[in-house]
């Protein structure tokens, strides 16, 4: 696959991805994003990557949307479908942990984008906003979906609704980070904790984890509990389930056979009639 504006490369299980426009500050464009998608299916379709780290090369994560076009930033394409999702499929829907490591700043939908991740590592130098109300424009890529599910209405309403700045500290005050620390350490701490995922966890337990995390705010606590026992019936049988105990016993690293290609449930729990 061909990639513009993004460099995806694999290394020891996990999928890297990088937006790859430094001179602008990674200003987010439609090859950008169609590019993203590309790598973000790669990730999900490909057994051998366990986990995903997405960052940005240069000092930035991404500035938002590239303005250079002036008045006719925010016009939608002629004879295009316009979408606002940014990126199809977005990082929720890929069953591997999707880890942003965000190396600097990220506004706009360089922040939306992260916040469809499952962790957020951000630098605490970086300055971070949803500005698009100061642009004309509206928050976007689920951002009204996901800011809400990550730090509850009232503090996402601060946030989308000012569209004010604010920095890594108070990212993690507010829950927007998953952790914060200085920039240079940003992507190491990231490459860490995704080789530890690639390497300790079952890759069809973590995936129908994150699946049905993402999916729980619009069930009910019973049908939770119905399709938790569903998917650990469908577990408990497989070998991951006599390894990973035997490994931990054995002391040594989990020898993982379960693939999600192969092994996924073949009718999702939540889509089956309920009983």
């Amino acid at each position: 696959m061909s990639y513009e504006d993004v460099i995806f490369e694999v290394e020891a299980g996990i999928g890297i991805i990088t937006l790859d426009r430094p001179e602008t500050l990674n200003a987010f464009t439609g090859a950008m994003g169609r590019s993203l998608g590309r790598a973000y299916r790669e990730c999900d379709a490909n057994d051998e990557i366990r986990a995903v780290v997405l960052t940005g090369r240069g000092k930035a994560f991404c500035a938002g949307a590239d303005v250079s076009a002036g008045a006719d930033t925010f016009v939608a394409p002629e004879g295009v479908e316009f979408s606002a999702a940014g990126v199809d499929p977005p990082a929720w829907e890929v069953r591997k942990p999707v880890i942003a490591a965000v190396n600097g700043h990220a506004v706009g939908i360089g922040l939306t984008l992260a916040l469809q991740c499952d962790l957020r590592f951000m630098a605490r130098e970086g300055k971070y906003g949803v500005l698009q109300v100061r642009r004309g424009v509206m928050p976007d890529a689920y951002s009204n979906w996901t800011l809400p599910r990550i730090i509850g209405l009232s503090r996402a309403a601060d946030l989308l609704l000012t569209g004010r700045k604010f920095q890594g500290d108070e990212a993690y005050e507010l829950g927007v980070a998953s952790r914060v620390m200085p920039a240079d350490e940003v992507l190491p701490r990231a490459l860490e904790v995704a080789r530890e995922l690639a390497e300790q966890t079952a890759p069809l337990s973590v995936g129908v984890t994150k699946r049905l995390l993402w999916q729980s705010s619009q069930l009910s606590a019973a049908e939770v509990g119905r399709v938790e026992t569903e998917l650990h019936e469908h577990l408990m049988p497989m070998d991951d389930a006599r390894e990973g105990p035997l490994a931990f016993l054995e002391r040594r690293t989990p020898e993982w056979t379960g693939r999600i290609s192969r092994d996924w449930p073949e009718n999702w729990p939540q889509d089956k009639e309920k009983k």
